[in-house]
Parts: structure tokens; sequence; C-alpha cells
């Protein structure tokens, strides 16, 4: 498996919300005791393997399976990014990934540490991780606020899982202000975990990019973020405190509430540069506004 092939920035992944593998009708009644359909996101086990040693089972629309076990190995510091990977391997029938590395691996100990993180479907994450962000340097790279609102339009407007069935969070990794690998699940950590796969089997220059996504600024994304290099993390949704504490310790820039015009930055607000007049930038169309409503999702 050729795992460094430059993929140009150009090509685009986006949801398919017409997918049928990913969500299915379900019958129920409204608040009025009509009959109704409505479609939801369809939740799979995936475990994944290490070489012969099994790490973690998650819950996942499994879209890009592979992707997901290179970024979960790599955001918990489990891949380095000097190993060399001779091969992924994805079981359909039994939903089994391996992923097989040159260098011998044994994570017995590093399990039993294991900590449940705040995210939804079951995010978990190693006390090591956050020793290995402690020494990153993240680049100094800028955000343009035009790039800001140009972004977040183009994903606000996407067809989505999201829009198509709800219950479901987004992570775009974007270069200015343009999308460029737009991951779904159920589970934040779930859909950056598959961009940095993406990004690792691609070989995509992190230093540039913006991470945006749906779900809380927390301590795992933050930490996630930093691990893939990328400098900037952006969120139509808030913060926790120790998602902030650890964004500034760091030099991470951490944007939240970003909708329609407004946003709110609480670290590495000297790599922002406001360009864009916003008196030229409309309000969030109210079908978007599904996607964080008033409240912090």
């Amino acid at each position: 498996m050729h795992l460094m092939l430059r993929q140009p920035e150009h090509a685009i992944i986006t949801p398919d919300p017409q997918d049928q593998r990913l969500t299915e009708l379900v019958a129920g009644i409204d608040h009025t005791g009509a009959t109704v359909e409505v479609r939801v996101p369809i939740e799979r086990a995936l475990t994944l393997y290490l070489n012969a040693q099994e790490i973690v089972t998650m819950m996942t629309v499994n879209d890009y399976p592979e992707y997901l076990a290179l970024g979960y190995l790599l955001n918990q510091n489990m891949l380095l990014p000097t190993d060399v990977v001779t091969d992924v391997e994805y079981d359909e029938d039994l939903q089994v990934v391996v992923v097989r590395t040159e260098r011998n691996t044994d994570y017995e100990q590093k399990l039993r540490k294991r900590t449940q993180t705040s995210g939804c479907a079951q995010g978990t994450a190693f006390g090591d991780v956050l020793e290995a962000i402690e020494d990153i340097t993240l680049p100094p790279a800028e955000l343009r606020t035009s790039w800001l609102y140009e972004l977040t339009h183009k994903i606000n407007t996407t067809p989505s899982l999201y829009l198509e069935a709800g219950a479901i969070h987004g992570c775009v990794l974007c270069r200015e202000g343009t999308p460029i690998c737009y991951m779904e699940d159920v589970g934040r950590h779930n859909a950056v975990d598959k961009i940095a796969g993406w990004m690792y089997r691609h070989a995509i220059d992190p230093g540039d990019k913006i991470i945006y996504t749906t779900g809380r600024l927390t301590s795992e994304m933050t930490i996630k973020t930093v691990r893939m290099g990328i400098p900037i993390l952006v969120s139509r949704s808030g913060f926790t405190a120790w998602g902030v504490a650890l964004a500034r310790q760091v030099g991470l820039t951490l944007v939240g509430r970003a909708r329609g015009k407004r946003f709110t930055a609480l670290s590495g607000q000297e790599r922002i540069v406001f360009d864009q007049d916003i008196a030229s930038v409309d309000e969030e169309a109210p079908r978007n506004r599904r996607k964080g409503a008033e409240h912090d999702d």
C-alpha cells in the first residue's frame, strides 16, 4: 500500500447524504400524532487492531474505515510519523480494520490507562498524548477574516448528512477560505481522525491549514488539532475551559461561536487579520442554524 502519494489539494472530499449505507428511514409519530418517517444515521461497531493487538472498538458511520484507523492511531500517539505502514486491511463482514507496521508495537500498558473524554460516542485519550503535544511548535500561519467567512459559508451550504438526517458532527480541513476534506461521523473525534488519516495517506502539509468543526472546542479537539500540526481550530459551537487552557499553552488559534458575521477568539488572536468589512457579511440563514441552534452543541 503506497501511503505517501501526494494528492492535489483541490481534490475535495465532501459528504454524500444520498449514500444509502449511512442512513435509514425510521417510522414514528410527531407532536400531533401524525405518522412520520425520519432519516437517521446508522452507527456501526468498528474494531481496530494495530498489528496483532486489539486497540479499540469505535462506533462510527464507517464510510472511511482506513482513514479513521490511521488517524486514530496517529492522534493517540500509537502510530508515529516515522513509522512505515505496510498495510491497512479492512474486513467489511467482520467490521475489523488492521493497521500493520514494520515496527513491532505493544501498547498493553498504555491501553490500561485509557481515559474517556467528553466527546460524544465514547471518545478516548491516553495520558502520554498530553506529554506528546508539549514539544510541538505550531507554524506562524494567519487567519484572515475574509477566509473565515468564506469557509463557514461554503461549509454551511454544502449538502451533508447533518442537513439530511441530523445527529452527526462534521469536521472540515480548509486552506484559506476553501474546504479541502469534509468528514462526518457520530462523534467529532471520529470525523477529525478521518481527516488526520487522509492527510497522512496523502502527505498533506498541515502548516497552512485550518480545521473547522461543528462541535465543542474541548481538550480532545485541541489535542488532536495540535497533534496534526494544524495551527488554527474553528467551531460554530463553544469552548471548554481546559480546551482553551491547552490551546493557550501550545499557541493554537481557537475561534468559536463562528456563525454568520460573529465569532469569538480565546487563544492565538495574533494570527487573526481583520481584512473583511463585517457590514458586507450576511447573517446565517435559518436553515443552517440547525448546525448549532442558539446553544452550544
